[in-house]
Parts: structure tokens; sequence; C-alpha cells
């Protein structure tokens, strides 16, 4: 199966009228997220934001799980979050990622207001190629992920749709859903 990372994209992401803003990072994105991630064997989490404060924030929820009371109370979430890198953009995260897995991964955009897109059975088929190159699937906050984030991607997923038209999840669900139809059993 190839390489998969995640894309947690806080800048520049859209709020509810349409502009372009930075979301805050919350901690339960990071833990959940993280988790998820490595229950489905994910290479690799990034928490992209622009803003120092905000990073530091990010780093001392982790280092919370990695080397205080954390580490004692819950050495499985501690294990989780050892996949997450806090990163100022997202060329810092590609980067990254194609330092670990020797290629550049193919980016795949998300988002609930998809139209069309690929299916996550031809996207799982994809993955499970031999020769199948690494994937980084961006998760956008706020509102979604700004247009110039989209135009980067190089696939692009087909929203999650239940059986009404609400949707409106969190990304730390949608990234769980996403993660199973991708890698689970």
């Amino acid at each position: 199966m190839a390489d998969l990372f995640v894309a947690l994209i806080h800048h520049p992401v859209v709020n509810r009228n349409g502009e372009i803003v930075t979301s805050a990072i919350t901690s339960l994105d990071i833990h959940d997220i993280a988790r998820a991630a490595r229950t489905y064997d994910v290479r690799g989490v990034f928490i992209v934001h622009p803003i120092p404060e905000q990073r530091n924030f990010a780093a001392s929820v982790i280092e919370h799980w990695r080397f205080d009371f954390g580490r004692a109370h819950d050495s499985r979430r501690r294990e989780a979050l050892e996949l997450v890198q806090i990163v100022a953009d997202l060329d810092e995260a590609i980067s990254a990622a194609e330092k670990a897995a020797r290629k550049r991964p193919l980016i795949v955009h998300t988002s609930a207001q998809t139209v069309g897109g690929a299916s996550y059975a031809s996207l799982r088929e994809r993955m499970s190629q031999p020769d199948a190159p690494p994937m980084m699937l961006l998760l956008g906050t706020g509102f979604g992920m700004a247009p110039e984030v989209a135009a980067r991607a190089d696939i692009v997923l087909a929203p999650i749709l239940g059986p009404t038209d609400y949707n409106h999840l969190s990304v730390r669900s949608a990234a769980g859903i996403i993660l199973d139809r991708l890698r689970g059993h």
C-alpha cells in the first residue's frame, strides 16, 4: 500500500462568508486525527499553520502527551501523536513527506463542496498498486480550503455524502471516515 500522509490546513481557508482567513488549531483535532492516522497506518500527519503562537500551542499539546503527565497516563495516545509534525505552510509539509517517502506525494484535495471527484474505491485501488506514489490528503478547517489550495491538488476526492442534504462534518470526523474508506478492512 502506498505511503499516506495527512495535512490539516488552517491557512488559507474560508469562513462562512467565503472570505480567506486563518483558523485556530484545536487540541481535539490534533488528538483525534493522530489517533485515526495511527489506526489506519498513515505515515505522518502535518498540522499546517502560519502563526508561530498557534504552532507553539500545538507543540505544547503534543509535548504534554510525549513527555509530561500524559506519557504515563496514556501511552497509546503518545504513540499516535508521534506521527504529528507542525509546519508553517503546505510546501513545508510536502517537502517533509517527500523526504520521508523519497518521492513527492500526490496531493489529494478533500472537500464537502466538491462536485464529482475521484471515488474512494478508485483511489484505494490506485494506492494498492505496487508502484503507487505516496499520497497526501489535504483536510481543511473553517469552511474549507481556499481555492488556491485546491488548485495545487493532483486528485480531487469525492465528498462524503449522507442520506440527506446536510453535509457539515467536523474535520476530525471526516478524517476518520476518509481513512476508513481508503485503508479500512
